[in-house]
């Protein structure tokens, strides 16, 4: 598979923005924009043939499916396990103390952008992530996609064990990054339903259910001072 435009100077804001479009939730809006998304995506050709061609794929089935069935298996795949999970911290720190002061230290890093996200929103949602990189010179955007490419590759191969479209969307992130998207073993999955049961009480200091994380839901950064560029469904 051949790489194009894979330099560190090459622009990759609007593929960066419609990954992020198409990880959130398939909502009315989203669907209606699916057609503009493809085509900034072509336009800006940063992705391989192939990869492109497995992106239309996807966007062919989020537009043609049944809108309700489309959102139930968004949640489904998203929502409700931990291999999946679209928040990245999930995937570090679990349910860890390090997980808050993370999630402090990201929300500021996009602050010193001028980007403020609302306060019900994670900052460590990829597509929160993936919007802030669409702001940052190609070559850092890219050094940010690398440092974030083993989790990336850990989700790529979780969605592919499911075989899920959404696996092109972490394929086409590790590709930007530089890196080649290798399917990896992948532990059985644990339902986030029954981590979040409720311990027995006074069995040890097990943290089982006690820090659910919030539905995620679709985000959209901004700046303080101007509308953001770019594609915007």
């Amino acid at each position: 598979m051949g790489f194009l435009n894979n330099t560190s100077t090459a622009r990759i804001a609007h593929t960066l923005r419609v990954a992020a479009h198409l990880l959130s939730y398939p909502d009315d809006t989203l669907r209606q924009h699916l057609p503009e998304l493809r085509a900034a995506l072509h336009a800006e050709n940063a992705l391989s043939s192939s990869r492109l061609s497995e992106l239309d794929a996807l966007i062919g089935s989020l537009a043609g499916g049944d809108a309700l069935d489309t959102e139930a298996a968004y949640v489904e795949l998203f929502d409700r396990g931990r291999r999946t999970s679209l928040h990245l911290f999930e995937h570090v720190h679990g349910d860890s103390r390090d997980r808050g002061p993370a999630m402090i230290d990201l929300a500021q890093t996009y602050e010193k952008a001028g980007l403020y996200l609302s306060p019900d929103e994670l900052p460590d949602y990829l597509p929160a992530v993936l919007e802030f990189a669409s702001t940052q010179p190609p070559k850092e955007a890219r050094a940010l996609l690398g440092e974030m490419a083993h989790i990336f590759n850990a989700i790529f191969s979780a969605l592919l064990q499911r075989e899920s479209h959404y696996a092109s969307v972490l394929g086409a992130l590790i590709e930007l990054a530089g890196e080649k998207a290798q399917a990896v073993t992948i532990a059985p999955d644990e339902p986030l339903d029954a981590s979040w049961d409720e311990p027995l009480a006074f069995d040890g200091c097990s943290t089982s259910g006690q820090a659910r994380p919030d539905t995620p839901q679709p985000i959209h950064l901004v700046r303080k001072s101007s509308a953001t560029e770019g594609v915007q469904p």
